[in-house]
């Protein structure tokens, strides 16, 4: 019994980490439309801003959060300006564009910090025992986190105007183009925010994963994953998908290996999308 309690709370900081490299994701796969394959890269750089703002220059944690948001989200916001902009609607070239995209981000990183693995400090030391059950800080930290990181989202994309607009975009961009919005702006936003959040995932992932230019392609097939299961619009779908795939993985992994593990919650989840294509957490539509 403490194992499975022990492999359920786990299971819960995993599927926080799972949910932030999403949410990313289904703000610029789902609600734009658009296939980044160059999500990994994004948190990729997140990781690093992290470590030269902890290490190199001696900012605290949440310093280095902030950083890495702002520093993905302005060049999200850059790369939609100069690339994005010119290929939506145009599903294969996206796809291609932002792959050879993910590439050159992986080396141009590669040569100006070099291939070696680089490690940030955990910022949060200790754990808390119960019973036999031992809980890291840093574990707890991340559920706040991304707790946090979801009323935000959802309060911003549902209680302010900008949230408004790119629901409408998202609905029907001629008929928003005719009504008055800036739909450039608000496809520019979508994305730097998108962005943003990938880069804030790295920042929360550097601690407890090695920092290297190829870090970011282990979690895009994890996140693409969760976003299909959860709906492709639906925030709050992907925040429960992420919690279900992650506790099935890890309370699995303590009595197999967690590939078997992952093998059969993937095959499950084939399953499902196979008979509920539109994910299992989407809204019926009229």
């Amino acid at each position: 019994m403490e194992l499975l309690i022990s492999q359920s709370i786990n299971g819960l900081s995993v599927s926080a980490m799972l949910f932030i490299t999403a949410l990313g994701l289904v703000i610029i796969f789902g609600l734009m439309d658009v296939v980044n394959m160059a999500h990994g890269e994004f948190i990729m750089i997140g990781a690093y801003v992290t470590y030269f703002v902890t290490t190199v220059f001696h900012a605290p944690f949440v310093v280095s959060m902030l950083m890495a948001f702002l520093a993905t989200a302005l060049l999200g916001a850059l790369i939609e300006l100069t690339l994005i902009r010119r290929l939506y609607g145009k599903v294969a070239e996206t796809l291609l564009a932002t792959f050879a995209l993910s590439i050159i981000l992986q080396q141009l990183v590669r040569m100006a910090f070099g291939p070696e693995d680089k490690f940030v400090g955990m910022p949060l030391e200790g754990r808390f025992n119960v019973g036999g059950i031992v809980i890291p800080h840093y574990n707890l930290f991340l559920i706040f986190v991304a707790v946090a990181i979801l009323a935000v989202t959802l309060a911003l994309f549902y209680k302010t105007p900008y949230g408004m607009q790119l629901r409408a975009v998202t609905k029907n961009r001629s008929m928003a183009q005719c009504l008055g919005v800036n739909t450039a702006r608000i496809d520019t936003l979508t994305f730097a925010c998108g962005s943003g959040l990938a880069g804030l995932a790295g920042a929360l992932i550097a601690p407890v994963k090695s920092v290297m230019p190829s870090m970011g392609s282990y979690y895009i097939v994890d996140g693409f994953l969760t976003v299909v299961l959860g709906g492709f619009a639906s925030i709050a779908g992907t925040a429960a998908s992420s919690v279900v795939i992650s506790e099935s993985v890890t309370v699995m992994a303590g009595y197999m290996s967690e590939i078997t593990a992952k093998v059969l919650v993937f095959l499950v989840i084939i399953v499902l999308i196979r008979f509920k294509p539109e994910g299992l957490f989407t809204t019926e539509k009229r």
